[in-house]
Parts: C-alpha cells; sequence; structure tokens
C-alpha cells in the first residue's frame, strides 16, 4: 500500500487533536506520535506546528499540553484546568491533590491560577454545590464575607462559606445538618474561592 498523502494524515491529527481538547484531556506531543505510530515524535510535532501555521490550532509557549482551538471573535481563552483531586464539603478529611485530568475554562486567568476540585459530602447543598459536582477554583489567599472558598484548616481542606465576625474567620455550611467549623487563629488557610460548579447529569 502507499504512504497517506500529509494533508490527509494532518486532518486525521487535528481531527484527534480536537476531539481530545473538547473532551478536556489536550494531548501531547508524544501522545499524537504514540496515537498515529510515528516513529519520530518530530513527526508529530511537525503536523501540530502545520497546523499552527494554518491558523487551526493556537500554541501556548513553553506548555506540553499548549496546543488548543483558536478563538473566535469576541470568545475568552480557554485554559485547560488541572483538577488536582477531591476535597470534602463535609466533615473534614485529608486533602488530595493528585492530578485527575484537565477540564475547559474559559477565562482570561492564567492556567496556574486556576484549578478544579471534586467535592464529597452534602455540607453545602444549600448553595447548589451537590456531591461529585467540579468546582472550579480561582487562588487567593484573601476573599470577602460570604463568598464559597476552598480552605485549608491544619492539613485538611473543606469548602464551605466564609464568614468573618469580629476578625474571627467562620466556615459555615450550606445545610442544617452540619455545624459551623471555627478555627483557631492561625489555623486556618485560604486556598482560593470557588467561581463556577459544574455537574454531569444523569449520574
Amino acid at each position: 500500500m502507499g504512504r497517506t498523502p500529509p494533508g490527509e494524515t494532518r486532518e486525521r491529527v487535528f481531527r484527534y487533536v480536537r476531539e481530545r481538547l473538547l473532551a478536556g484531556a489536550p494531548p501531547t506531543v508524544r501522545e499524537v506520535q504514540e496515537a498515529f505510530g510515528f516513529r519520530a515524535v518530530q513527526t508529530a510535532r511537525e503536523h501540530l506546528e502545520q497546523l499552527v501555521a494554518e491558523g487551526r490550532l493556537d500554541k501556548q509557549a513553553g506548555r506540553s499540553r499548549g496546543y488548543r482551538l483558536p478563538l473566535q471573535p469576541g470568545e475568552l481563552p480557554t485554559v485547560m484546568v488541572p483538577i488536582l483531586g477531591r476535597v470534602p464539603a463535609g466533615g473534614l478529611d485529608a486533602a488530595i491533590e493528585d492530578l485527575d485530568g484537565f477540564v475547559p475554562v474559559q477565562s482570561t486567568l492564567e492556567p496556574g491560577e486556576i484549578f478544579g476540585l471534586r467535592v464529597h459530602g452534602e455540607s453545602m447543598t444549600g448553595a447548589g454545590i451537590l456531591p461529585d459536582d467540579l468546582v472550579i477554583v480561582r487562588r487567593q489567599s484573601t476573599a470577602r464575607n460570604g463568598q464559597v472558598v476552598v480552605a485549608m484548616v491544619g492539613d485538611e481542606a473543606t469548602v464551605k462559606t466564609l464568614k468573618i465576625r469580629d476578625r474571627q474567620v467562620e466556615l459555615h455550611p450550606a445545610n442544617p445538618d452540619y455545624r459551623p467549623i471555627v478555627p483557631e487563629p492561625g489555623e486556618v488557610r485560604l486556598l482560593g474561592r470557588v467561581i463556577e460548579v459544574r455537574r454531569r447529569l444523569g449520574r
């Protein structure tokens, strides 16, 4: 059999990368190489760079998973946000920061300024945050009274509503079955503010 024309192979590479991006799992150059059986990683890189030159892909410099779809007029850039694991929304459990994939988020923030966390527990159901939801969190060490935050208390993390009374930090649930957490001074550290909640339907 003859060799596949370069243009046809490049189209297949584009479709593969596009599907991965839309699924929230941007591929590395090596993953493209393995998916198409290229002998050298340079072959995969050349196809990707040609797609960038044609304007069909954009590339973020210095990132191994830096390829993305070009922006449409008026569209915010899509940032591939790491899902760091799960965080409780009930009693405090040990925070788990094992990388659990990526999720696309439209934002002008840099990738390092946002992360995603899976929620378990039912203490925030009144705020519309249910077990197994994915919360998108903006990294910040401060927040305003009444904002939903991800906070570390000692070595454990939780999702709660921040309330400050007479300079005392309190972490309040949104479920009457749970009690507020009132940590000792200096024991609490804010990891960030919840800016979005995502839910899979048909769980």
